[in-house]
């Protein structure tokens, strides 16, 4: 305890002077094996199981701005795996298995919390589909179960369960292993591990045109000049469909604003992450003791990281449908971030017609809570250059087969 304290004084007096860096700070080499574009935590998690589990040694991240400035630090940090279809299920099952284990694995307390998240049903339609759903998740191994109005009572006193609420609640699912994890923390987990194991991470450096030769990628075009690589991923969130258009693509993708707010930090009064689509709002309580409101996307196009207060508005109006009580409570901050929607609400994971080009995108609102999963297929998909069983529906040639996989009704109630 007296050199944990004289530890705290000697740092609080040296303005970080002594403190080693997470993670360094390299100029980029003129050529890598393989080449991320995109700092956030999917982009981080690739590379760091390219290193860890394909031994890829010569890799650099490309961050246009700082580690986790994007969509991995403006996001309301659920994590859950409760879809509806196999293909999506199993994809965020197995995310969810590496999140279980991932503070010991990067030895990085990323505060992942299994506190539960519901999904509310409102009416009769809405009971089905839960019911539909929770069996379907049971079937492919993962937790679920159908709870009443009197046992969520139960488990969250303040929720308003009565009758004559304009949405009575009738019930919900429940997946006790879901929660919540701390966005940034995961960011700087997977930067530092990725960094131990050799990967070079370069912030300011942003991308600004894919090279080709030909159907081959070669390298890409940087404010910090020109690198090579064999092979080249890019996991740029919103930004996506700017970056496929440097290499010639066009993706079938769509980037709208999405908000988000906190309130004033309370004491603990909500355990858990309570979910609707009929109301259109979801919240959770962080370790600060704010509550982490959600809700829809903003209608429009555009990759501004902001939006519109109505938006924001509803949000409140929703949230307040299920916690009278909250109404007293002040906003604090509001946030928005740039999310990119497929048409069937699920993700792009796939090699392009351009060898050695790979993009992850698409994730819609479903990004954080697929992070290291994300991370675990892709890096498989680049470093083998065939896609993971896991994956392999997730391809773009999808959309020209008709195989879509349907998730709009239980990736969130954003989409």
């Amino acid at each position: 305890m007296k050199y944990s304290a004289l530890n705290l004084v000697r740092n609080a007096f040296s303005h970080n002077r002594n403190w080693k860096e997470a993670w360094r700070s390299p100029e980029p080499k003129k050529e890598y094996d393989v080449i991320i574009v995109g700092g956030g935590g999917h982009g981080l998690a690739t590379a760091y199981y390219l290193a860890r589990e394909h031994n890829v040694g010569n890799i650099a991240v490309l961050e246009k701005g700082w580690i986790g400035g994007g969509n991995t630090g403006r996001n309301t940090t659920i994590v859950r795996s409760n879809y509806l279809w196999t293909e999506a299920s199993l994809l965020y099952e197995k995310s969810m298995q590496l999140w279980e284990g991932l503070s010991q694995d990067l030895n990085y307390n990323v505060m992942f919390s299994q506190r539960g998240v519901y999904n509310l049903g409102h009416t009769l339609q809405d009971m089905r589909d839960i019911e539909r759903r929770v069996n379907a998740n049971r079937l492919n191994g993962i937790d679920a179960e159908v709870v009443t109005a009197k046992q969520i009572k139960k488990d969250i006193p303040l929720i308003n369960t009565s009758p004559d609420a304009r949405y009575p609640i009738l019930g919900a699912s429940l997946q006790p292993r879901a929660g919540v994890a701390r966005h940034d923390a995961v960011a700087w987990g997977f930067a530092r591990a990725a960094d131990q194991l050799g990967v070079d991470i370069i912030e300011q450096c942003e991308v600004t045109g894919v090279n080709r030769n030909g159907s081959t990628v070669t390298g890409v075009e940087t404010t910090r000049g020109t690198i090579k690589a064999k092979k080249v991923g890019v996991v740029v969130a919103g930004n996506a469909s700017v970056v496929a258009s440097m290499a010639g693509l066009r993706l079938p993708i769509e980037s709208h604003p999405l908000q988000a707010y906190v309130s004033e930090p309370l004491k603990p009064v909500l355990d858990t992450v309570v979910m609707s689509n009929a109301v259109h709002g979801y919240v959770s309580q962080s370790d600060k003791g704010e509550l982490v409101i959600g809700a829809g996307i903003d209608a429009y196009n555009g990759y501004g990281q902001r939006g519109s207060f109505s938006t924001i508005e509803h949000a409140m109006q929703a949230i307040l449908e299920l916690f009278p009580m909250f109404s007293r409570v002040r906003m604090l901050r509001m946030w928005g971030g740039i999310v990119d929607v497929c048409p069937d609400a699920c993700p792009i994971i796939s090699k392009t017609p351009v060898d050695g080009l790979y993009f992850n995108c698409g994730w819609g609102t479903g990004g954080f809570k697929a992070t290291p999963g994300s991370g675990w297929v892709f890096a498989h998909t680049i470093a083998e250059d065939r896609p993971h069983e896991l994956n392999q529906p997730f391809n773009l040639q999808r959309f020209e087969t008709g195989a879509l996989i349907d998730e709009h009704g239980a990736a969130a109630v954003a989409h």
